[in-house]
């Protein structure tokens, strides 16, 4: 599976831990001690790494304590402090196992953005002090989520944003591959704590993972398989808590292995938000200014309704708040949307994933569409059930183990 350039004696690895994997000083040893292993077996190794558990959470609550309206300049000068203190203390971990590490923070790392405060795009990486720091011998750790702005602003990726600085850090130093450790073994048909017979995909080509991370699964950020398909990068989602091969993600995979339904992904709350005396055009300018994009919008009863996936309330409620629009939330929603690509081709999924919801007395109040995916928009109270209820439907649940043979005693 590697594509690793041809580095000689000692091979360059990125890796990229999430918020669970360095969630308390006991697994952040458990990180240095994979890293230096590693190291001493003869890899180069740069590291991205999210910040400790839900201490990004907890930064954003404290801005909105401060202000309902927090300037976003600031919001993202607080919000990038949580790497910093994973990478920081991962590189003392480091140096207590007997080895050289060297930690440095988005812009350190030469990691250049747009000046798009909350949703930065990345512009270039300029990997010289990397490649400096992994010449004199050192794991190089890079904190995930944040790059410097044109101006010479710390700017963050969004939320999850972690996983584009890995792919992006591996693509600008010249590599094919980037292995993301995370709390689950890799990537599944459904979520296994959802629906406890999902099955493990071994190999998912980028527009599936893409329209799955869209959709509400949250083991990648959409923007990183995006940046993967631009830079021709694979993505090993993987276990940090085994050695075992998880899902790779791939430019695409073997048309033996694609099924009628790749998965089914959800969200449990989908909040639906509705403005009056405004166009559809002013509501996208205003969640633009706090790096926010609806995702379905129509407009019903004078007044229009929208979602914005992924973004927090207080997030969105902050972009209206000088407006003095009439807004009012409903966020009683969820979503579970079935991926398939060519659904657009197939109507019969449709329609068999609505009569499945019906019979079920599951009405959605709204169903968008993608030529990958369908979304239906429902009661949150049903979401756990309807992604099971669809999962069984389609086929998706793992192969029964065969009971263990009992010799005749």
């Amino acid at each position: 599976m590697s594509r690793q350039p041809d580095l000689g004696f000692r091979p360059l690895v990125v890796w990229k831990f999430g918020g669970t994997s360095v969630a308390d000083p006991g697994r952040l040893r458990a990180v240095a001690e994979r890293m230096v292993a590693a190291h001493r077996a003869g890899h180069r190794v740069v590291t991205v790494l999210s910040a400790m558990g839900s201490s990004t959470d907890q930064l954003h609550e404290l801005a909105y304590e401060m202000s309902p309206r927090p300037q976003l300049r600031e919001l993202d000068a607080l919000l990038s402090v949580g790497e910093c203190i994973s990478c920081a203390l991962a590189a003392m971990a480091v140096h207590e196992l007997g080895e050289y590490a060297v930690s440095l923070t988005g812009p350190q790392a030469g990691i250049v953005t747009d000046g798009s405060y909350g949703n930065a795009r990345l512009h270039e990486i300029r990997p010289d002090r990397i490649l400096a720091a992994l010449d004199g011998g050192a794991i190089v750790l890079v904190t995930g989520y944040q790059g410097r702005s044109p101006g010479g602003d710390v700017t963050t990726l969004g939320r999850g944003g972690s996983d584009a600085s890995a792919v992006a850090v591996a693509a600008a130093l010249g590599l094919h591959e980037c292995e993301i450790f995370t709390d689950v073994a890799g990537v599944y048909t459904a979520d296994p704590r959802v629906a406890p017979d999902a099955r493990l995909l071994r190999e998912l080509g980028r527009e599936e993972m893409l329209q799955l991370a869209t959709a509400g699964s949250g083991v990648l950020q959409p923007r990183a398989v995006e940046l993967a398909a631009a830079h021709d990068v694979d993505i090993h989602v993987r276990s940090s808590f085994t050695t075992d091969a998880g899902t790779w993600i791939l430019e695409e995979r073997p048309m033996f292995e694609v099924s009628e339904v790749t998965g089914i992904a959800h969200r449990e709350r989908e909040t639906l938000y509705a403005v009056r005396d405004m166009s559809p055009a002013t509501i996208s300018a205003v969640l633009a200014q706090r790096g926010a994009a609806f995702g379905a919008l129509v407009r019903q009863g004078g007044a229009v309704h929208f979602t914005v996936p992924g973004a927090d309330e207080t997030e969105v409620a902050a972009a209206f708040v000088a407006t003095g629009a009439r807004m009012t939330v409903q966020n009683a929603l969820g979503t579970v949307s079935v991926v398939s690509t060519g659904i657009d081709r197939r109507p019969d999924v449709t329609a068999r994933a609505l009569s499945v919801l019906a019979d079920e007395g599951i009405e959605p109040q709204l169903v968008t569409s993608t030529p990958s995916r369908v979304s239906f928009h429902i009661p949150a109270a049903t979401v756990a059930h309807a992604v099971r209820l669809l999962h069984g439907v389609f086929g998706l649940q793992a192969p029964e183990r065969p009971a263990p043979v009992r010799s005749a005693s």
